[in-house]
């Protein structure tokens, strides 16, 4: 089945959501503007039930079959990112230092047009839970909506997400069962040396070369501990310390990320970047701490849903447009706690040749909304087939 007509009727109001969501972006759990135009149109669609605040500021909304049946989740995320927008487009953000630069603008406009089309036809058996999340970006607005009772509240037993992907044609989806994207740790390590005059090196311990040291080491562990069959990635993102030419300085600062898609790797790079730390701790005489927080888990696909999902996508853009052995990346996703909760797929949708994410001159591609609404669309009329 192509791309459902009725979807392409409602393209241009769903385009125009996402173009007013794009000009008033909102970060993290501060997306109140957003939360409320989307319930304001889920109760205007005829939505069974619309609960708004739930993971302090996510909007629900559950639409019912013409008969009892299951019940499955469909998830948006609604925030945007901290940049300066440089895309030039009329509607480009109204809100300086912020900015739809990851799409979330699109995928929340796609999923309000299947609400809108699903809450007209009916045209399955149970309940459609379309979940509209806040703060996936760095927040954990999935845990928070899943603390808050999201999945027992509305009886969900399945759970689907998507996102776009810049570089993949529009009209194309991709995805893949098991491990699809990696789990994410921050790292901070805070060095205390000893500083001084920059002519007498010895009398210090000189935190920049601890630094360096560490970020040397660190690279080590990916190359020498990790199986080179697993992926891995250790990236120090930032190194802070001093301010004058010739001042050894007391302290310094990195930060960075650890990625796995392992669990067994997820804890090994843990337990070898502790010993790293420890010993150049060690070696220099600084005293070095490190600060390790686990954040978003494995974003792990379930066979039997990837399947249904490759499925759907099939029927909607042709079997030829649908990659269901996609590689990995290296990318993280607080949708990994839905799956954790609950079986389901995170499914990627071609954005064309754009921008890349987290980019200032980044669109989310207007061309593909047909396809993610319809896509949405026929995942519920055939999981809950009537």
């Amino acid at each position: 089945m192509p791309i459902i007509n009725r979807v392409a009727e409602l393209q241009p109001a769903i385009q125009a959501w996402r173009r007013d969501l794009h000009s008033h972006p909102e970060v993290m759990y501060d997306v109140h503007r957003t939360a409320a135009f989307v319930a304001e149109r889920l109760r205007a669609f005829g939505c069974d039930e619309v609960v708004s605040g739930l993971g302090q500021t996510g909007v629900v909304g559950v639409i019912k079959g013409r008969q009892p049946g299951g019940v499955i989740g469909l998830r948006a995320d609604m925030d945007a990112l901290p940049i300066d927008e440089e895309t030039n487009l009329e509607y480009a953000s109204k809100t300086p230092g912020k900015m739809h630069a990851c799409g979330h603008d699109g995928h929340t406009a796609m999923l309000l047009g299947a609400a809108q089309y699903l809450a007209e036809t009916r045209n399955f058996a149970g309940s459609a839970v379309v979940i509209f999340q806040p703060a996936e970006e760095g927040g954990a607005g999935a845990l928070a909506m899943i603390k808050d009772g999201l999945m027992d509240r509305f009886g969900i037993q399945q759970v689907y997400g998507m996102h776009n992907g810049p570089g993949m044609p529009v009209g194309s989806f991709s995805m893949r069962p098991g491990a699809i994207m990696a789990a994410t740790e921050h790292i901070t390590i805070r060095i205390e040396g000893v500083g001084g005059h920059a002519a007498y090196p010895h009398l210090t311990i000189d935190p920049v070369l601890v630094g360096a040291q560490l970020i040397t080491a660190l690279q080590g562990i990916v190359a020498r501990n990790v199986d080179p069959l697993q992926s891995a990635v250790i990236s120090i993102c930032a190194f802070h310390a001093g301010s004058a030419h010739n001042v050894i300085p007391h302290f310094a600062e990195l930060k960075g990320t650890a990625r796995s898609l392992h669990a067994d790797v997820r804890d090994l790079l843990e337990k070898r970047i502790r010993e790293v730390v420890a010993g150049v701790a060690l070696q220099t005489g600084a005293r070095i701490k490190l600060d390790y927080e686990r954040s978003y888990p494995v974003v792990m696909n379930h066979p039997a849903q990837t399947e249904i999902a490759a499925q759907v996508a099939s029927e909607v853009a042709g079997a030829e447009n649908v990659d269901t052995d996609m590689v990995p990346i290296m990318g993280a996703e607080d949708f990994s706690y839905m799956l954790e909760a609950r079986p389901g797929a995170f499914i990627f949708i071609g954005n064309g040749d754009s921008a890349g994410l987290h980019h200032p001159a980044y669109n989310f591609n207007d061309d593909a909304i047909v396809f993610g609404t319809s896509y949405w669309v026929r995942l519920v009329e055939t999981t809950l087939a009537a």
